[in-house]
């Protein structure tokens, strides 16, 4: 073998060398995840004196456990959003109630969670609760779930009023007995919230705002709700009494997915 062809064949192995070394993966790094735009806030930093009672980050609600995305109990909202909260809680306060939110921003992959729960006909654990009177079968084509949800823009809640002071709430412990969500006030499951006729989502023609079965303090209550939030800039939906979404919406074709987590705020400048 020549000197040349040494040489050669030693250039040849060293651009081997260095296009495996140019083209092998990077090492996999963990990101910091999606955040949420500039304009979302933590509803306590807008109003803290507004009770938050975040159902899809305990086992207390229709699947029966918590819901992926929720990593704490936290209230997030677009800005306008918690600002409309805000004007209604001021008005409520001066008669002596306060709002309670259920839920506010959600993310798509807790949206994906209860679709794959829908299809899962055999889990029918918080069914005696929550769905009594409608087949599982039929979620999907009665609306109580989709596959996408308003409350993944970022404008959308669900909430109640609670009487002042509010009294403590009994926790629920997975596997006690269940009790019908439109059973009487004093039988269902306990909530500090007014008596709106219906537990928050009870999967039932009873839930809609305007049912003509609704009478008397509990249809009041609900107009209470539906007439403060509205004068707020707030619309309800009228299949569910405790829907509202701030109107118009700041992103009403985004579908955000990053956690519910004091995280997805942060590292702003």
């Amino acid at each position: 073998m020549t000197r040349l062809s040494t040489a050669v064949r030693g250039l040849v192995g060293a651009t081997v060398a260095l296009l495996a070394l140019t083209t092998a993966p990077a090492p996999a790094q963990a990101g910091p995840g999606p955040r949420a735009p500039e304009d979302f806030v933590a509803l306590r930093s807008v109003d803290p004196t507004i009770i938050q009672e975040m159902r899809y980050a305990t086992p207390h609600n229709f699947v029966g456990e918590r819901i992926d995305g929720y990593r704490r109990p936290l209230c997030i909202l677009t800005r306008p959003a918690a600002q409309a909260l805000h004007r209604a809680q001021t008005r409520l306060l001066r008669q002596g109630y306060s709002l309670k939110v259920y839920d506010c921003y959600r993310p798509q992959r807790a949206v994906d969670h209860f679709v794959r729960w829908a299809e899962d006909l055999d889990d029918q654990r918080m069914k005696a609760e929550f769905y009594p009177n409608v087949d599982k079968t039929r979620l999907f084509d009665d609306g109580y779930i989709a596959e996408k949800s308003g409350h993944s823009r970022g404008s959308t809640m669900d909430l109640t009023i609670v009487k002042l002071p509010a009294k403590p709430t009994r926790p629920y412990h997975p596997g006690q007995p269940l009790v019908p969500c439109f059973a009487p006030q004093d039988q269902r499951f306990p909530d500090n919230s007014v008596d709106m006729g219906t537990g928050f989502d009870c999967f039932d023609t009873l839930s809609h705002t305007l049912d003509p079965r609704v009478q008397g303090a509990q249809h009041a209550n609900r107009m209470l709700l539906k007439t403060t939030l509205e004068d707020a800039g707030l619309v309800n939906l009228p299949e569910e009494w405790w829907h509202f979404t701030y109107k118009p919406e700041p992103y009403p074709d985004t579908y955000f997915d990053f956690p519910v987590s004091a995280k997805s705020l942060s590292g702003r400048h």
